[in-house]
This record gives C-alpha cells, sequence and structure tokens, in this order.
C-alpha cells in the first residue's frame, strides 16, 4: 500500500510554505486524500513534485470538474447514474479533476432545483473550473446563455459532453409542455376558469400519443 504524507512532511521534503501546499491543492496542482479531515499526499505524488521543483516550475494546474446530472423524475434514477458514469469517463479523457458530482430530480423548468442552487454556492467559492453536463438541457430548458454568462462570470466554463440527447427523453418534454401551458393559461384565466381546464385538457389529450 502506498505511503501517504502529511502536509507538514510535504513541506519539510519540498521546501515550501504550508500556504503553497494548501493553495496547490485547492488549485488541483497537487492530487491530496482527505482523510478524517487532514489532507495526505500519496508518495507517487511527492516524487512528481521533487521532480518539478528541481526544474524550478510549478506544478501544472488541473482543471476541477464538477459533475451535473439531471433527470425529471424519481423512476428515472437509472439515467441519472448512467449520466453520472458517462460524464466521469468524459472527464478522465478529457484530463478533468472531478471534485464533485451534483444530482437533481426534477424538472429543467424548475429554478428552485437545489442541485443548480448548490452549483451557483460552489461557484461562488470558487470550488471548482468546469461545469460538465452531458446535453444542454440537463441543466435546463430555457436560459441556457443566462446560466453560461452567470458562471463564467465566476470564472468557471460549462462544457456539454454530448450534443444530441437519447430519443427516449420525449417523454421529458411532454411534461415540460404541458407545465408551460398550465402555467400560462393559469395566469390567463385563472386554475378555477371553464377555459383554463378546456386548454390544459386539450394539451394533455394531443400528446398522449407521440
Amino acid at each position: 500500500m502506498e505511503r501517504h504524507y502529511s502536509t507538514r512532511e510535504v513541506c519539510e521534503i519540498l521546501g515550501i510554505a504550508n500556504r503553497t501546499l494548501r493553495r496547490w491543492i485547492r488549485e488541483g496542482r497537487v492530487r491530496a486524500v482527505n482523510i478524517n479531515g487532514r489532507w495526505r499526499i500519496p508518495e507517487s505524488e511527492v516524487k512528481m513534485l521533487l521532480g518539478y521543483l528541481a526544474e524550478e516550475v510549478a506544478p501544472p494546474r488541473i482543471a476541477r470538474a464538477v459533475i451535473y446530472a439531471r433527470v425529471s423524475g424519481a423512476n428515472q434514477r437509472k439515467e441519472l447514474e448512467n449520466q453520472v458514469e458517462a460524464l466521469k469517463k468524459y472527464a478522465e479523457q478529457n484530463s478533468l479533476k472531478v471534485v464533485g458530482v451534483v444530482r437533481d430530480i426534477a424538472s429543467g423548468l424548475s429554478e428552485d432545483r437545489r442541485g443548480l442552487m448548490k452549483l451557483i454556492e460552489m461557484a461562488k467559492r470558487c470550488e471548482f473550473d468546469v461545469l460538465l453536463v452531458a446535453y444542454r438541457d440537463r441543466l435546463t430548458r430555457f436560459g441556457f446563455k443566462y446560466l453560461e454568462e452567470l458562471f463564467k462570470a465566476y470564472g468557471v466554463k460549462i462544457e456539454v459532453a454530448f450534443q444530441e440527447p437519447p430519443k427516449d427523453y420525449y417523454h421529458e418534454l411532454v411534461e415540460d409542455l404541458v407545465e408551460i401551458v398550465t402555467s400560462f393559461a393559469s395566469r390567463i384565466y385563472g386554475k378555477r376558469s371553464h377555459k383554463y381546464k378546456k386548454v390544459v385538457e386539450a394539451v394533455e389529450q394531443a400528446v398522449k400519443d407521440p
């Protein structure tokens, strides 16, 4: 089993300040493991760092990525995990260091998703550099550009791994369409009006069969 060093031991070996080592860990330049609230650095990582310092250069910065996966319903948990696994492979193939995974089971139209709010808070604290999603609509159905600009303001790039979502996402689009029509009909006619019920029923009937 590989030996792991404390931050104090690594600083003594490398001859660097503790704040420098901790900054490198935070920036993803140094691979470290958090054990019981304390950072431990693998021996192989220490040897690699010695090589960089011998050349009088800092270790290269590895982009820190957070994976975001979303499905609309609880019956899609398998698809949720499939997204996560596919994005982990994508991150590995593209030299991205995964520092977190955030999941949501909610509509892509919802603005108060817990996972989405968590991502924004993490971005504010500069905890990652790349937000990794499988498809654009996993992050949001509408307003992708607004979120892109928001995360960009915090130094985070949104990276979409795949271009075309699977065809079996049709039912999610149907649910979102009904939700949009229901919302607008409620505002225009009021939920108790006959016209509201008529519009909603007509849309639900129209989308029963693709």
